[in-house]
């Protein structure tokens, strides 16, 4: 087992969650499915209970914990991508099955959980600092999804 693992709440769809995610992003894998012993407060004995599961190589689990908890923007997946094509690859499989778009790189899957979907061209000029920074940060705040042509305009101060 690893050392830290994160822990991810679902009603009771989180085998199907899994399995999405290892469809859409590389390096990720469904490694166990347990079903629960005994009848629990979300569920009956022999319902999938947890599922173990990687994304991008980040390990996970969720947990078929019934509508106690929902999942909040608070905790988000953040998914640097190379080029647009990527951007809009990961961007339109989360929001087209069943997703939500949302402002800034951010969208949310049908599950509710969160998801940065962030071209490395942004990440970089906010690492600059300084007006290159002032130029991406304030394109971006006008985008749902981020639109890499326009983050490499504003960079050049285009």
């Amino acid at each position: 087992m690893n050392k830290n693992t994160i822990c991810l709440w679902y009603t009771d769809d989180a085998e199907n969650a899994a399995r999405f995610y290892v469809s859409v992003f590389p390096d990720s894998a469904v490694t166990a499915v347990h079903h629960a012993p005994s009848d629990f407060p979300g569920g009956k004995a022999g319902q999938v209970l947890t599922v173990e599961f990687s994304v991008c190589g980040i390990p996970c689990l969720g947990l078929n914990g019934g509508d106690v908890f929902k999942q909040t923007e608070a905790f988000s997946f953040q998914i640097a991508t190379e080029d647009q094509a990527e951007t809009d690859r990961y961007w339109n499989a989360i929001v087209g099955n069943g997703g939500a778009e949302s402002a800034c790189g951010w969208c949310k899957d049908r599950w509710g959980l969160s998801w940065q979907i962030t071209p490395r061209v942004l990440t970089e000029a906010m690492a600059q600092g300084g007006d290159v920074a002032k130029r991406a940060f304030e394109a971006m705040m006008t985008m749902g999804k981020i639109d890499v042509a326009a983050i490499e305009a504003a960079v050049k101060g285009a």
